[in-house]
């Protein structure tokens, strides 16, 4: 038992007085400017911390305090519980979890007990003693079946390797909770714009309906012409499209939240009252500081991700130079063997052995240089995934904030030219009674102001839509309320 404890612990020394071949890792330089971009499109305070230097960076706004809809809050609730694609997020950390233990397990020897028997005739001419003979054989004992020495750390840049992938789906399964939550908002938002257009084209529609009712009545006093009629019911075709379009709209606006949400939705969402401004009642945090560039590197989950990618194909490049050095692998058993089943345990029946082996890449008709060269590349690919990625979050936080500099002036003038349509039609209408103006300036009057009310309600979903987004590529969306220390994702695995 002696000689055998011995080997074993020369080899855990060995194992961990073992160096790796990872290269160094150097994060590549940010390929983005080092502040946001400025001018006519832009609030002048775009990176500041808001007017209040105390303010919450939107990383660290909840989104219960961001979107304070109440309904709005229950169906994003109700997808983080029951949403399928954040499941698959979630059971992704738990294989990746699982491979990186067994990656790790390999750093340690595995024991196993072992207990066999044989029992086998040999004919005369194979028998040693020349005669014929039944000959029994067990034993029991503990092995090590092929552990190998991680001299040059083969298997601990596997391990790296593999816990940085790991590390990366946690972060692939935070970035999945903030793109659901905005996804869940904007389909919220685009439910409540289609109710309000089909509210406008219901209401437009009567108004339509009992224009016809006067102009028919016109028409049959001899007032009006055919031509005002024919007119007037075109206007009443274009109102029952809209409405038919909006209502489908709606409907598959409805189905749209039910597959977010991963179940059926609250009855107060389905049957509210389409006839109901509701977009004008919703009102979001606008004053999200944006900080700086450089803070994508923190914030935002997909930008770590690729980090984390990174890092795992850098460690693959030490596993890849690992294998042009020997290996050496340990096999050992200890225990007892007999002839006979019940002399096993009896004295003098000890047993051992111990078989090492070492393994010297000699010629491998250049398949470790391929290997080499394969994990270098595969860095590369991951360096330029990693740059690709921080431009695009640059790119959609300046986007951002360029939308939210500009639409807020949009909106207010959209408002005003709704206003001016709005005073444009009454005259019109009252010029046309009065039998001064031709039913085509009424006509045209009309068709301007309900195209401006559609343009006001689309540009107030568009201003909805561009916060909830700035809050998204800014970070924000995975805690749940103000104040709430920003967890990790999930993911803790065990060190040595």
């Amino acid at each position: 038992m002696t000689k055998l404890t011995v080997p074993l612990s020369l080899a855990a020394v060995l194992l961990t007085a073992g160096c790796t071949l990872i290269p160094d890792y150097l994060r590549p330089e940010t390929p983005v400017a080092t502040a946001w971009p400025t001018g006519p499109a832009y609030d002048a305070d775009v990176a500041g911390a808001g007017k209040n230097g105390d303010q919450p960076v939107a990383v660290e706004i909840g989104w219960r305090d961001f979107f304070t809809d109440p309904d709005l809050q229950k169906l994003i609730g109700l997808s983080l519980s029951n949403n399928r694609d954040l499941r698959v997020a979630v059971l992704n950390i738990e294989q990746a979890r699982a491979q990186y233990q067994i990656q790790r397990a390999d750093l340690l020897p595995k024991i196993n007990g072992v207990a066999d028997g044989t029992r086998q005739r040999l004919p005369a001419d194979l028998s040693q003693t020349g005669r014929a003979g039944v000959s029994s054989d067990y034993s029991v004992g503990l092995g090590v079946t092929a552990f190998e020495l991680d001299f040059f750390g083969r298997i601990r840049s596997l391990k790296e390797e593999a816990l940085n992938q790991y590390l990366a789906t946690g972060e692939a399964r935070r970035s999945a909770q903030i793109s659901l939550v905005a996804e869940v908002a904007n389909s919220y938002l685009t439910l409540l714009s289609d109710r309000d257009q089909l509210a406008l084209a219901k209401s437009t529609l009567k108004s339509q309906q009992d224009y016809v009712k006067l102009i028919t009545a016109r028409y049959d006093g001899g007032v009006a012409s055919e031509l005002d009629l024919r007119q007037a019911q075109t206007q009443v075709n274009t109102a029952e499209v809209n409405v038919a379009r909006f209502s489908r709209l709606a409907a598959e606006d409805l189905n749209a939240l039910t597959l977010l949400v991963g179940g059926p939705l609250p009855e107060n969402v389905v049957k509210a009252d389409s006839t109901k401004v509701a977009l004008t009642d919703q009102s979001l945090l606008e004053d999200l500081p944006a900080g700086l560039p450089s803070d994508l590197l923190t914030r935002r989950p997909d930008v770590v991700e690729a980090e984390y990618q990174l890092k795992a194909a850098n460690a693959n490049i030490g596993a890849a130079r690992a294998a042009f050095f020997p290996s050496i692998t340990l096999t050992g058993n200890i225990g007892t063997a007999s002839s006979q089943l019940s002399g096993l345990f009896d004295g003098g029946s000890g047993a051992w052995a111990f078989a090492p082996q070492i393994n010297l890449p000699i010629f491998d008709t250049g398949s470790n240089i391929a290997n080499l060269d394969l994990a270098k590349v595969q860095k590369n690919i991951q360096v330029a995934q990693y740059e690709k990625t921080i431009q695009t979050a640059f790119r959609e936080v300046s986007d951002g904030l360029a939308s939210r500099g500009t639409l807020s002036s949009q909106l207010a003038s959209q408002q005003s030219l709704v206003n001016a349509n709005q005073r444009s039609y009454d005259l019109a209408e009252a010029r046309y009674d009065a039998g001064v103006e031709d039913y085509l300036v009424v006509l045209t009057s009309q068709q301007q102001l309900f195209q401006s009310q559609q343009d006001l309600i689309s540009t107030r979903l568009e201003r909805l839509s561009n916060l909830v987004d700035l809050y998204k590529s800014l970070g924000g969306g995975w805690v749940e309320k103000t104040g709430d220390k920003p967890a990790p994702a999930d993911v803790d695995p065990p060190t040595w």
